[in-house]
């Protein structure tokens, strides 16, 4: 069977994105879980430990200490970062707050989360105790309910009224718990007021009321305003005042209802996570997850100073509020009680805490480790259980000696070092690889690269497929075999469940053979190409004409870096500072192709007429002794392009600092964001507008340039309503608004261009074979593009977008075109920017650098699909602007032989799975690094997210390539 090549390096890349999806189903662990009954329940709680009795006696059995508290109500206000309430700002910020810090009965601690930062896993574990596995930032887009064992459900089962309003995560997670319930939306990022005032404005009524036990308020506008400015606008203080004012008031009905002899109440504030210094979250920095804790009751001794706050873990609370309320501790919290709640407590009740939770926690470790009782934690809590057993049976004579308190202070130590001990080794575990599928995924994705790569390396436009012949030879029946039984032996061998194994046999048969028949298939092809003979039919770039391998200076630096960067995905550092990888091999590129340059321009041309009019063609034949002054302008913006684009990616650099290590120091577009410069960030908008209409508009008919001209328009006009840029008739005090209309009135136009374009491609593919209306349809898509990412662009950023079209545009025209570089050469080089642009624009390997507030331009509410769409290409706007402008101009260049855009695709196609595969084996073995949830997993997910992306390209390619072959012929 014979297909076109890029038929073939797409169906590859498709075939290694399965190979990745199935890799990730097996590295995102599932979270530890207990293997015992679902819900923990009263019935299953251990007696009182007691020496000399195999079985406790029925008293004690049931006995459990009295709930520390009667009510509670948790404030949990979104991004409030630890220093927003201890910190040097907090007394002016949040005055009432902090009074009750320095002063009041209150305990106050950083609670620290654990990555990723992101809200609905956090509220998971602020409810369950548990640390959420990694690939739950995918499902925050969409919260299923919980059905694990949690403290609403506990509350719940044990007849707790429950009130809630706020983030609707917890309506999703926690379905028909609640007795009243007012969800607000938490993606719409651009309202930081009404999201907040939909929850105030049910407080006074509910306060006054007496029919809750929990009150659960979340409160969203400060992370809004967190993404909109960042943590150091002037948004946030007002912001926190009323947080203040709020907490003010749920205190002072609090007092003012506390009854004589009853039980305390109880008022938490707390984040579920921080904020980084760009404003948002997701990553493993401090500011990210170190959050606020602040427990507020009669029952906590009252402080005469302001004492450093205590570090806790913020699975801590989830067990600390079961047991303040009598509720058995959920099964799958790592968490450990906070001691500081239950220090006024009696001893007796003090031991009976700890021991429950020592008893969760023990009976967790034992159904996620095989050896747990090498755990030392585990041992510990051994000891002080026997130690509380000997305590209780002097207790129940009747001791009331100084010894007893003695040995029940130490046994009291023993419990908190046990505790400390077995969650700690719990946290590290996290959850259990499938290996399995890792394997699977990983071996299917490096046997499809490597058995597909001879292909690749081949100039062909078409590959022999020898399907039949696969089919019906040994080596086919003989894999399907042995996959076969390698998969019944793991299965029935296995401890642990794999994902495979899960499945129907019918269905796992089917994919052992096509996994066979593929592999057999391409064995065949790249044994045909392994023997790099005489007769093959198109001239692969890097060969001469003799056969042999002849690679220039520039082949040896495209090569060199890209295998440089996939090493260097192995350490750390490199990864957290990538952007450095990629600024260096771009200035490196610059200096390459100016040398290149230099040698066509000056070198050569004192070679001889033959050479010189090989190397510089032209129309006329005597152009070459005398020079016309085109030619000579055209030399010198050749040679002014290389130090052009370096200068560009310098300015580009300082715009927006990113990585970890100097992500914190301040840039360019801070400057440019700061109030007192909005003038200065509005000329520089309209200007950069302007430029790009100018390089994006020449290629476009006439329709298309007017609504590229009024979608612009309307770009600055959406930048002016939401308070970023300036019109001159426009005061700097005017109130922001949504931009809905401005941004919507830009879609238009976006889709105008858009269907201009396809219509001019279905024209040229279908009806007539023209290649200047191919042409024109291609650039008219690319230009309605490039308005869209325009407008998602924030107003400091469309320099980075100005500086892509101007390198885009003068590399096309002098260097590319010029110095006859071939498709593999301009692919690699288009990848290497777009790489680049990536960070340019403020992007990191940190989920936190991802601008979801670009999701909701131009929606009035949450709406998923659009938000994920605008969300993904405003974050890989670099690359896809590169990938597209590669198919535009292959695709338009007459000159080119066929086969320069399927092997323009094949390379791309390669390029981006070679890093892939290789990060998929150094994550595979680095599992257990240190390092390995906080800067390997999100990297990881960029990677699996950029190789979807260029499959979606490739299939573009496909298009465009048949309709160049039909404009060929």
């Amino acid at each position: 069977m014979r297909v076109r090549s890029s038929v073939f390096a797409c169906f590859i890349l498709v075939c290694e994105v399965v190979g990745v999806a199935l890799f990730l189903r097996g590295f995102f662990p599932v979270p530890v879980k207990s293997s015992f009954s679902s819900k923990s329940r009263l019935s299953d709680l251990p007696a009182e430990p007691l020496a000399g009795e195999p079985s406790a006696s029925p008293h004690l059995a049931v006995r459990l200490p009295q709930p520390l508290f009667r009510r509670v109500v948790l404030m949990l206000v979104d991004a409030l970062r630890e220093d927003f309430v201890f910190g040097p700002s907090g007394g002016s910020d949040m005055p009432y707050t902090r009074s009750l810090v320095e002063k009041g009965s209150s305990l106050s601690f950083v609670a620290k989360a654990r990555p990723p930062t992101v809200t609905m896993p956090r509220i998971k574990a602020l409810t369950t105790g548990s640390i959420p596995g990694f690939i739950d930032v995918v499902m925050n887009l969409n919260s299923p309910a919980l059905l694990e064992d949690n403290l609403i459900w506990q509350a719940k089962t044990a007849g707790k009224r429950i009130v809630f309003y706020g983030d609707d995560t917890w309506v999703r997670l926690f379905p028909k718990h609640f007795m009243e319930h007012d969800g607000t939306t938490s993606f719409f990022v651009s309202d930081y007021t009404e999201v907040d005032n939909n929850v105030t404005r049910h407080l006074d009524s509910t306060l006054k009321r007496d029919d809750w036990d929990i009150l659960i308020l979340h409160y969203l506008g400060l992370d809004h305003i967190g993404h909109i400015s960042g943590p150091h606008s002037s948004l946030v203080q007002p912001k926190l005042l009323e947080m203040d004012d709020i907490m003010k008031k749920i205190h002072s009905s609090l007092v003012s209802k506390e009854a004589e002899g009853s039980l305390p109440y109880l008022l938490v504030l707390c984040g579920d996570h921080g904020m980084s210094e760009t404003g948002s979250h997701g990553g493993s920095s401090e500011p990210e997850v170190n959050t606020a804790l602040l427990l507020v009751s009669p029952a906590f001794k009252r402080k005469g100073r302001l004492r450093k706050p205590a570090v806790v873990e913020q699975v801590d609370l989830a067990p600390t509020l079961a047991l303040g309320l009598g509720l058995p501790i959920s099964q799958n919290s790592v968490g450990r009680v906070i001691p500081g709640v239950l220090e006024e407590a009696p001893l007796r009740d003090q031991l009976r805490f700890l021991h429950l939770n020592g008893h969760q926690l023990s009976c967790l470790l034992r159904d996620s480790m095989a050896d747990h009782e090498k755990e030392a934690g585990f041992e510990q809590f051994r000891v002080a259980e026997k130690a509380h057993g000997s305590w209780m049976k002097l207790y129940l004579e009747g001791n009331t000696s100084e010894v007893l308190t003695n040995m029940g202070k130490k046994v009291l130590k023993q419990y908190l070092e046990a505790l400390a001990a077995m969650s700690s080794a719990l946290s590290k575990q996290l959850g259990k690889y499938d290996l399995y599928s890792m394997i699977a995924g990983m071996v299917f994705l490096l046997l499809v690269l490597l058995l597909a790569m001879p292909e690749a390396l081949s100039g062909t436009a078409t590959v022999d497929l020898p399907v039949l012949s696969s089919l019906l030879s040994l080596p086919f029946y003989l894999l399907c075999l042995l996959l076969a039984s390698v998969h019944v032996l793991v299965c029935t061998s296995a401890e642990s469940s794999c994902y495979f194994c899960s499945l129907s046999w019918g269905l796992v048969f089917a994919a052992v053979a096509f996994s066979s028949a593929m592999f057999c298939i391409l064995i065949s092809v790249a044994t045909r190409r392994l023997p790099l003979g005489p007769t093959i039919h198109g001239k692969s770039p890097m060969r001469s004409s003799g056969g042999e391998w002849s690679l220039s200076e520039l082949d040896v630096l495209l090569l060199a870096g890209t295998v440089a960067h996939t090493l260097s995905l192995a350490a750390s550092s490199f990864v957290e500072e990538e952007h450095q990888t990629w600024y260096f091999l771009l200035n490196t590129l610059c200096l390459a192709v100016f040398q290149d340059v230099c040698r066509k321009y000056f070198r050569e041309e004192r070679s001889s007429g033959d050479d010189d009019e090989h190397l510089l063609p032209s129309k006329d034949s005597h152009s070459s002794a005398h020079p016309k002054p085109e030619m000579i302008s055209e030399k010198w913006f050749a040679l002014a392009t290389p130090p052009f684009t370096l200068v560009c990616c310098r300015l580009l650099r300082s715009l927006n600092q990113t990585g970890v290590q100097w992500a914190h120091l301040p840039d360019v577009s801070h400057w440019l964001n700061s109030s007192e410069h909005k003038m200065v960030l509005s000329l520089l908008s309209a200007f950069c507008l302007l430029l790009i209409y100018l390089l994006v508009q020449r290629r476009c008919s006439l329709v298309s340039k007017v609504a590229l001209a009024l979608g612009l328009l309307g770009v600055y006009s959406y930048r002016a309503a939401v308070g970023n840029v300036l019109f001159p008739w426009q005061h700097s005090g005017r109130t922001a608004s949504k931009g809905t209309v401005e941004a919507r009135f830009v879609y238009v136009f976006v889709l105008g261009i858009l269907f201009s374009g396809t219509k001019d491609l279905l024209r040229s593919q279908i009806i007539t074979a023209d290649a200047k209306l191919k042409s024109r349809g291609l650039w008219e898509i690319y230009s309605g593009l490039v308005l869209l990412v325009s407008l998602l662009f924030r107003a400091h950023n469309l320099p980075v977008l100005c500086c892509c079209l101007l390198i885009q545009t003068l590399m096309a025209r002098f260097i590319w075109r010029k110095l006859h570089y071939d498709a593999a050469q301009t692919t690699i080089m288009h990848y290497w920017f777009g790489q680049a642009f990536f960070y340019f624009q403020g992007n990191s390997n940190n989920i936190g650098t991802v601008d979801i507030s670009v999701g909701f331009v131009g929606l009035e509410s949450y709406i998923e699909a659009p938000a994920i769409f605008l969300t993904a290409l405003s974050t890989y706007a670099g690359p896809l602007l590169w990938a597209c402008h590669l198919v535009c101009y292959l695709s338009s260049e007459r000159e080119r032989s066929p086969v320069a855009v399927s092997h323009g695709c094949y390379c791309l196609a390669l390029l981006r799975s070679v890093p892939a595969a290789a990060y998929i084996v150094l994550v595979t073995v680095l599992r257990y690094h240190l390092f390995i949830w906080s800067v390997f997993s999100p990297k990881l997910l960029y990677e699996s997210m950029h190789l979807l992306l260029t499959a979606g390209v490739c299939l573009f390619f496909i298009t465009m390539e048949q309709s160049h072959s039909s404009s060929k012929s």
